[in-house]
């Protein structure tokens, strides 16, 4: 995994974040994981972007709370943001990747309605972390492939949120390309 150090932190960050079940913090540590994923492009960063972000989704839905496995299933993301944390600190990638797994899995243990919502939620973030590795100009088949999802779901995702009215993939006025050539020879 590359990026360690700054895994580590938002792991450990976001468990903090768990146990006073603040949405809003794990979701801006969701959105610092975006650059990471988007720069390194390792499929285990990407992974860690999405599962931070839909973490943030089912904590802020505290109706979540009510259902038949919601125990369980939160004391083993806990349990394994713990271990993540553990192997990062010892540079355990297999341990790490063992852990992340664990995440995905936890889900298909649910059942009923809850299994279906959290499902749903680690689908749709998958396409809106795509989406935003998208805006940072990785090609939408290389970002679909990286998140398993297909390119019409990103480009539907992507044509909904005006992503291709970044302003990175704007051109700048003459004037203003010249003025970045002159300063760059001061």
């Amino acid at each position: 995994m590359q990026e360690k150090e700054n895994i580590l932190k938002i792991f450990e960050e976001t468990k903090e974040a768990m146990k006073t079940r603040d949405s809003l913090k794990i979701k801006q540590l969701s959105d610092q994981t975006n650059n990471t994923a988007s720069i390194t492009q390792d499929p285990d960063n990407i992974i860690v972007a999405v599962i931070i972000y839909s973490l943030s989704k089912i904590i802020e839905r505290p109706s979540y709370r009510n259902y038949s496995g919601w125990e369980n299933f939160y004391k083993t993301i806990v349990s394994s943001i713990d271990n993540s944390i553990k192997a990062l600190k010892k540079d355990d990638d297999k341990k790490l990747k063992e852990n992340l797994e664990l995440i995905r899995k936890t889900i298909d243990k649910l059942s009923g309605n809850l299994k279906r919502y959290i499902q749903d939620v680690f689908r749709k973030a998958s396409i809106n972390k795509a989406s935003k590795i998208y805006e940072h100009g990785i090609s939408m088949e290389k970002t679909a492939s990286l998140l398993g999802i297909s390119m019409f779901e990103l480009a539907n995702y992507a044509g909904q949120t005006d992503a291709s009215d970044i302003p990175m993939n704007k051109t700048m006025d003459v004037k203003s390309r010249i003025k970045l050539a002159m300063n760059m020879f001061k």
